[in-house]
């Protein structure tokens, strides 16, 4: 068959390779020479699109025309291949981490034998004679071939022992870690497992050419697109804990954003001195932002925080048996209504109260107060509510303290 249908699904691994390493390489790029986990992701993740796009027939043929050797994109899309499997083995070992001596040590001794085997795929292809270009089934049409045995033995073998020692290493590790992290690693060991079987049927094919079969479609047509689903889960499985991570964090950085909107609308028309952001600033720093300007805020309310509305309030809350924590900042937040109240009627607060949650006010858990707990207590909690309809004495006639 000449159609290029069973190789097309090369380009889907291969597209999601090259955009996991386009997302990637801002970071990779800044952090290149100081983090050798980036340099080992972005080298795998660099060596596996390769693979896949100089895989397909058309560049094959395209590198040998431009060559002039027959069939000279063996040994280079197998030494892509061989270099991938130890950078999957590199990465691998800066994960599990360690003494670091033990690390370089091991990781020196992969490079070693990896470079061992492309050197021996190249001498192997040099002393072979391979005068007819094969394209889709070159390995079980030289596999009875002088040197060109060896040369495919080689690689199997290479890539064999590479998933099989990165499968028992993830699988091992798999009870000692959990979230992103875990995920990630479950999708590596079945990734590797589904490559142990494409190993398996070109071995198959390999070794019936060898007794006198002919069982040459598996290595033809299964193979190719079991490479392409291992490959998927090895690129998501590579990029999920670090992709994971990030939209995690960007996500609880957006959720802490959205909550502490109330805060920010209480003590709206305080001068709080906040630049407003352009459209396109990221989250984080929009959160920093908004939790600058309510502290600013807070400090601002100090001199009209009074212990004694906390205190009764706090009491409250806890008569509705609300939690220590959640009671702690609905006295927080009617702590602050009373103060923006009193800023704005010019009522300030005995001297010595202090912000909500401080060392001045009535008891509950010590430091800063929890700025989301407080927002969403504002915006939910019925003490909050039942305090705002209630009149504050500068409201009443003669009502402002002294």
């Amino acid at each position: 068959m000449t159609s290029d249908k069973f190789y097309i699904p090369y380009l889907i691994p291969a597209a999601i390779l090259t955009l996991a390493l386009a997302i990637r390489l801002p970071v990779i790029m800044r952090f290149w020479r100081i983090d050798p986990n980036v340099r080992s992701l972005g080298g795998l993740l660099l060596l596996g699109s390769a693979v896949f796009y100089f895989g397909r027939p058309k560049t094959l043929a395209l590198l040998n025309s431009s060559t002039g050797v027959s069939n000279f994109a063996a040994p280079l899309v197998y030494s892509l291949l061989t270099m991938f499997c130890a950078s999957c083995l590199i990465l691998i070992i800066h994960w599990r981490g360690g003494d670091p001596r033990r690390v370089r040590r091991t990781n020196w001794t992969i490079g070693c034998v990896y470079a061992a085997v492309v050197a021996g795929l190249w001498v192997t292809f040099a002393c072979a004679e391979v005068p007819v270009e094969r394209l889709r089934d070159l390995d079980t049409y030289y596999a009875n071939t002088p040197w060109m045995r060896e040369h495919i033995l080689l690689y199997l073998g290479a890539h064999t022992a590479a998933c099989l020692i990165t499968s028992v290493v993830t699988w091992t590790w798999l009870r000692e870690v959990s979230g992103w992290l875990r995920a990630g690693l479950v999708l590596l060991v079945i990734g590797f497992i589904l490559n142990l079987g494409y190993d398996t049927v070109k071995l198959a094919a390999v070794f019936a050419r060898w007794t006198g079969h002919d069982l040459d479609w598996l290595s033809t047509y299964v193979a190719p697109p079991i490479a392409s689903v291992c490959a998927l889960f090895i690129a998501v499985g590579f990029i999920l804990p670090h992709a994971g991570q990030a939209l995690q964090g960007l996500w609880t950085d957006y959720r802490q954003y959205r909550s502490l909107a109330p805060f920010v609308r209480e003590l709206a028309g305080l001068d709080t001195g906040s630049l407003r952001l352009p459209r396109r600033t990221p989250v984080s720093r929009r959160l920093v932002q908004r939790r600058t300007q309510i502290s600013d805020g807070l400090l601002r309310l100090q001199p009209y925080m009074d212990p004694g509305v906390r205190g009764r309030a706090l009491a409250e809350a806890l008569a509705r048996d609300e939690a220590p924590a959640q009671a702690a900042a609905t006295a927080d937040a009617v702590a602050v209504v009373a103060a923006v109240r009193g800023l704005r009627g010019g009522a300030a607060a005995d001297p010595g109260a202090g912000a909500p949650g401080t060392a001045g006010a009535a008891p509950g858990p010590a430091g800063a107060p929890d700025l989301v707990a407080v927002a969403r207590a504002l915006r939910r909690s019925p003490v909050v509510s039942s305090f705002r309809t209630r009149p504050y004495p500068s409201d009443r006639p003669g009502g402002v303290r002294r």
